[in-house]
């Protein structure tokens, strides 16, 4: 840079210092400066990036200190426990529907079946007197056979049991519990809204304690009766009974090898959770719900529909045979 006095075609010297520089004194404060700067742009680039530092060079916040392995592991036991219980609910939720369905299929559907297998009989029957065919008469034998079947357990018991046990009306009377059927395949909204919440909180799984295991257990169970018969103002009762009940104390696990012992059973129980959801899954009932996942009620109406249509064949079909 030059100065006004300075030709204009005379070249700045390397020598010839800056004029903010040119008062006496001042050139020893200027390197320094410089210096200065230049010492802590190099600090700044040995400290890599992401740490900030403050206007003296000096790191703007402390490392937080190291966490201990015991709590990461805490950390990962909360995480599979909160895991499970979603998993569970979500378990007991499909469970529900699959059995209400079987119910409900059984109990709205089960005459249109019956019918069915009548009609077949008869025309199967019609068919042989008409004929006198060998064939059509072994036919005709199977298809009657098939209506009246050798009586199972559940001919035999009336409806009380099958191979699985008492049928949950059968065991309401017999422990003076109100026999109260389901009115839906899948509870509504609100009812849904309730147990998973009660799931949630009074789940046995978050249990430290045996007394308290068998507390929440006996509980849950009452939670999943109510819920699968869709019991909305009992599923109120129980959320209130358990608001006020008491206090379970918190988990708090600080030794290694028992997170340790808990990650491993919270990983059978899973294994265990994950067979009993594909038995459900690839079942008929199950395979039945799959068709219409947002409203399996209206499912059984539309199968209901295709039954009485082919009711109504088998009876012209039967009619034609005997005219």
């Amino acid at each position: 840079m030059t100065t006004p006095e300075a030709e204009p075609t005379q070249p700045e010297t390397p020598e010839t210092p800056p004029e903010g520089a040119r008062q006496p004194g001042s050139g020893g404060r200027l390197k320094d400066q410089l210096k200065a700067r230049l010492r802590e742009r190099s600090e700044a680039r040995s400290q890599g990036p992401g740490e900030p530092e403050g206007h003296d060079g000096s790191q703007a916040a402390e490392e937080p200190p190291a966490e201990r392995p015991e709590e990461r592991l805490e950390r990962a036991v909360r995480a599979a426990e909160q895991a499970l219980i979603e998993y569970e609910i979500a378990l007991e939720t499909f469970r529900v529907e699959v059995e209400n369905f079987s119910r409900l299929h059984h109990q709205k559907l089960g005459p249109m079946y019956a019918r069915l297998d009548e009609l077949d009989a008869q025309i199967a029957e019609a068919t042989a007197a008409r004929t006198g065919d060998p064939e059509d008469l072994r036919k005709a034998e199977e298809a009657r056979a098939r209506v009246m079947p050798m009586p199972g357990v559940e001919e035999l018991f009336h409806g009380w049991m099958d191979g699985d046990g008492l049928y949950p009306e059968a065991a309401a009377m017999l422990t003076e519990q109100s026999v109260r059927p389901p009115q839906r395949v899948r509870p509504g909204e609100e009812a849904r809204k309730l147990y998973r919440e009660l799931a949630r909180k009074a789940h046995p799984d978050l249990a430290q304690e045996e007394g308290e295991r068998q507390r929440r257990e006996e509980f849950i169970t009452r939670v999943n009766a109510a819920y699968a018969r869709g019991d909305e103002a009992m599923l109120r009762e129980l959320s209130e009974e358990w608001a006020a009940g008491p206090v379970s104390v918190e988990q708090r696990l600080t030794r290694s090898e028992e997170l340790y012992a808990r990650l491993e059973w919270l990983a059978q129980r899973k294994e265990l959770l994950t067979v009993l959801a594909k038995e459900l899954e690839e079942s008929a009932i199950g395979g039945m719900l799959r068709l219409a996942p947002d409203d399996p009620d209206t499912l059984l109406d539309e199968i209901a529909e295709q039954l009485l249509a082919q009711v109504s064949e088998r009876e012209a079909e039967l009619a034609r045979l005997r005219a």
